[in-house]
């Protein structure tokens, strides 16, 4: 990346076991990693930044992937923010909803190291580093 700027990747996941996953999946990258737990502990922070991409996770106690990601539209700075939903239930209607909020793409759990990079390298322009 010839940009000096480090991209942020934010997850937010009610599980700190999924949270973790992540965080060790990126660290090979050179990006900024921050996890939350909930909508509530997020939201704060999304008024101020805007990450470079930013996971979702759809069912979670309290407000929802869904019905955050509605929020976080309304933000006039969030409404190009890369949002990849992540899920455990493969419902259509919830494809349907994430796509038009502008998701970017929708992945189902439990998701793996390498495809969590690959997600990553994708939507962030980054080379992917190479295994030894």
């Amino acid at each position: 990346m010839t940009d000096t700027t480090i991209p942020t990747v934010v997850v937010v996941d009610d599980s700190e076991t999924s949270i973790a996953v992540y965080q060790f999946s990126l660290q090979p990258l050179a990006i900024n990693f921050i996890g939350f737990k909930s909508a509530a502990e997020v939201f704060p922070y999304l008024r101020r930044n805007q990450p470079d991409l930013l996971f979702l996770d759809i069912i979670m106690p309290g407000m929802d992937g869904l019905n955050l990601l509605k929020e976080l539209r309304q933000l006039e700075f969030q409404k190009d923010t890369k949002v990849i939903m992540v899920t455990s239930k493969d419902y259509a209607q919830d494809r349907q909803v994430a796509r038009q909020l502008g998701a970017v793409d929708f992945l189902i759990k439990p998701v793996r190291f390498q495809k969590i990079r690959e997600v990553v390298c994708k939507y962030l322009n980054i080379e992917e580093p190479v295994s030894k």
